[in-house]
């Protein structure tokens, strides 16, 4: 591996002058760390303001080629990257769900690195990365962006699914053709140097995040693996080679020690985190207790940085009732199945609270289907640090919820004496499933369901929303009302937010607004590979019926059961013939895949 990018947990016995020229070294306040370990720190830090300087003089179309670069080193390592990964979560060769971790490990990182490339082109031509890009009104003064799909491609493997992003209220459609390149429209503009903090559970999320510091700010970045992600190292530095050895990029590792002396170190412009709202609190405003109080009510940080933040939440799947028939209840029962349990529960967005009307005439059915499917699911080891504790606090909450699994599965269901709080404001990050029925059907019941939502759940990061064709044209556009209503940063329609974090040319992070003393799911945005400013939320929206039954409900969809459900038959193969395809562009091998997605 690069000597550049060694782990800051090795060994060193460089001289500690050679700390950053800028600032100095950490501040003294930082907690002490054996001498090799600050050694090699500052020295990466040093390199990266060197490298900060020389990105300011690479250009547009060196960029979009350096870009190339590492796509065909993560194309090279996507093998191991997917095997290492799946290892690392128990999920062992032959699984019917190892091709999780090729979806969202490398194929993410490639479709974000291509797309990135087209709005570097496009930049280097003189044209708005959303020249081509279609535009239309939302509620509320809001301008939709049409930007997914993106190409022939999206539209043959994501047959039937659209995203978009909605522009803050009162932001024209020429204003965000004109805007759109964020950073790139000024590129010899240095951003300085940037900390990511890189997220525990998704192995493509330090990869993106770096590349949104590099490309969305100018801020060449210091990635900090989490300490579960460690034997992906190797890989990493495979795969990034091509930033990291012009000094764009270092990679190191560590404990909470390393993190705090990163933060703290006066070499750093910017922090970026992915993680929970509590790891926030505790680099921002100091340990929990009397003094983080008075220092938030007083407004004095101890973090003197800008930073953003992708932290999570209690994510909502609103149920709208409708006429089902057996197969759709089946459906979408396993499709808040996959909400839950991709990953064994341990994402951000992982579906939690399941709002169904207690007026539905088919709710008993739903939620039979729901259980059936819930216990159903391939097994798995649930593997994140903290979550068994996160799964006994759901027990001691909820002693008479539904264990499952060998008890590796719980099923909270609120009844009307039960109190909903822990379920709505606890991000469980594990196999908890909660349902809240709330009264009434159609408008009624949505605008009932957005409101407790919003008001309830914790959170704004990602929302739900399953509702068939039929019902959807009733209400018109009484749902885009609501859907205008939701106060979440990612809104997925008959689809999962998932789905919007894969979509790199739709933006990722929770809804505007969150001020520093009440974080909640965070601040700012990553993906986004269009570069468009002013972005209030992403809106992704689906089949509700997959092929063939999706035409005779007038859906244009050719996608059968999609390949990330967990009840898929096929989902292993599918999934890693997505990756490969989006690494070697064989076509022929892509009618395997494509066969194979029929007989899911």
């Amino acid at each position: 591996m690069p000597a550049s990018a060694k782990s800051a947990s090795a060994t060193s016995t460089s001289p500690r002058t050679a700390a950053t020229k800028r600032g100095g070294a950490a501040k003294a306040s930082a907690p002490s760390l054996p001498d090799a370990v600050r050694d090699r720190i500052d020295l990466d830090i040093a390199a990266l303001h060197e490298g900060a300087r020389g990105w300011t003089h690479v250009t547009l179309g060196q960029r979009a080629r350096l870009l190339e670069r590492v796509r065909a080193e993560v194309a090279r390592v996507g093998e191991e990257w997917a095997d290492t990964a799946s290892t690392l979560k128990g999920v062992e060769k032959g699984h019917p769900l190892r091709g999780e971790e090729w979806l969202s490990g490398p194929y993410a990182v490639l479709v974000a690195l291509d797309a990135y490339a087209a709005t570097l082109h496009a930049l280097a031509r003189g044209e708005s990365p959303l020249a081509k890009v279609k535009a239309t009104g939302a509620p509320g003064d809001r301008v939709a962006l049409h930007t997914f799909p993106a190409n022939p491609v999206d539209a043959l493997l994501l047959s039937g699914y659209t995203g978009e992003i909605w522009l803050r209220p009162g932001v024209s459609e020429a204003e965000a053709r004109a805007d759109a390149g964020l950073a790139q429209l000024a590129p010899t503009v240095s951003g300085g140097v940037g900390l990511v903090l890189g997220a525990g559970n998704i192995t493509s999320i330090p990869v993106l995040d770096v590349l949104y510091e590099l490309l969305a700010h100018n801020r060449v970045a210091l990635l900090k693996l989490n300490p579960t992600m460690d034997p992906l190292l190797a890989v990493f530095e495979r795969a990034l080679a091509p930033l990291i050895e012009p000094g764009f990029l270092r990679i190191v590792t560590g404990a909470g020690d390393v993190g705090a002396y990163l933060t703290g170190h006066d070499g750093i412009d910017h922090v970026h985190i992915t993680g929970a709202e509590a790891t926030f609190d505790a680099i921002v405003w100091g340990p929990a207790g009397s003094a983080r109080t008075r220092r938030k009510r007083e407004g004095r940080p101890l973090l003197r940085k800008p930073i953003t933040a992708e932290l999570g939440g209690v994510s909502p799947i609103i149920v709208v009732p409708g006429r089902w028939s057996e197969a759709d209840l089946r459906f979408q029962a396993e499709h808040i199945v996959t909400m839950r349990l991709t990953n064994s529960g341990h994402n951000c967005i992982a579906g939690q609270v399941v709002i169904v009307s207690s007026d539905w005439a088919q709710r008993d059915a739903f939620l039979q289907a729901l259980r059936d499917a819930y216990a159903r699911a391939p097994r798995r080891p649930v593997w994140y640090p903290g979550s068994p504790a996160k799964l006994e606090s759901a027990q001691a909450a909820y002693p008479g919820a539904e264990w499952l699994c060998d008890r590796t599965r719980a099923l909270v269901t609120i009844g009307p004496d039960d109190d909903a709080t822990a379920l709505e404001t606890t991000e469980y990050f594990a196999p908890v499933l909660g349902v809240v029925e709330l009264p009434g059907l159609g408008q009624e019941f949505l605008d009932t369901a957005v409101a407790h939502a919003n008001e309830k759940l914790s959170g704004t990061l990602g929302a739900n929303i399953l509702i068939d064709p039929a019902t959807q044209r009733a209400l018109g556009d009484g749902f885009e009302r609501a859907v205008a209503d939701l106060r979440y940063g990612s809104i997925a329609i008959n689809a999962w937010t998932a789905f919007t974090f894969l979509t790199p040319t739709v933006a990722w992070g929770a809804f505007p607004g969150n001020p520093l003393d009440a974080i909640g799911s965070g601040t700012g945005i990553v993906h986004n590979a269009m570069l468009v400013d002013a972005v209030e939320r992403s809106i992704t929206r689906g089949p509700f019926r997959p092929f063939p039954r999706a035409i005779a409900g007038g859906e244009r969809t050719v996608l059968p059961k999609p390949p990330w459900f967990v009840t898929s038959r096929t989902g292993a193969r599918v999934s890693e013939g997505f990756a490969r395809f989006q690494m070697d562009r064989n076509w022929l091998k892509l009618l395997g895949t494509l066969a194979a997605a029929f007989r899911a």
